[in-house]
């Protein structure tokens, strides 16, 4: 007879709330992604346009930033977090919404900084077409 697994319980991380932090807003073509921190990094709250329901490409609308970002500064302040420095990384289209929902929810934005990467003509491009 195969013995019955107890189910064993995890410890809920405690992720220690200041009233300063930080915004990760990840823009891609697809979706937008908000995570917010403390300044350790650790996560205090994060969503996603995906995780609000949205479906193919009104993922990366304005709009959808806005429920993204809006739901997750809601669990934020909450908790107790008051001011962020915003970090913005992707080209998306609802990098700018979701900033400004931020700000309307309560959290004052204090610092914006974009860290998209860009190239600097990286690669080798692949050998010269043949005819």
């Amino acid at each position: 007879m195969a013995k019955t697994a107890k189910p064993r319980s995890t410890k809920k991380r405690v992720v220690k709330v200041e009233p300063y932090g930080r915004a990760y807003v990840s823009a891609s073509f697809n979706n937008l992604i908000v995570t917010l921190t403390n300044n350790a990094g650790q996560v205090i709250s994060w969503s996603s346009s995906g995780k609000m329901g949205f479906r193919g490409s009104k993922k990366n609308t304005p709009y959808a930033a806005q429920t993204a970002s809006e739901d997750c500064a809601k669990v934020a302040f909450d908790l107790g977090l008051r001011k962020v420095k915003v970090f913005v990384k992707g080209p998306g289209s609802g990098r700018e919404s979701a900033i400004r929902t931020l700000h309307s929810a309560g959290i004052e934005v204090t610092e914006i900084n974009d860290i998209t990467p860009l190239p600097h003509n990286g690669c080798r491009p692949p050998k010269r077409r043949r005819v």
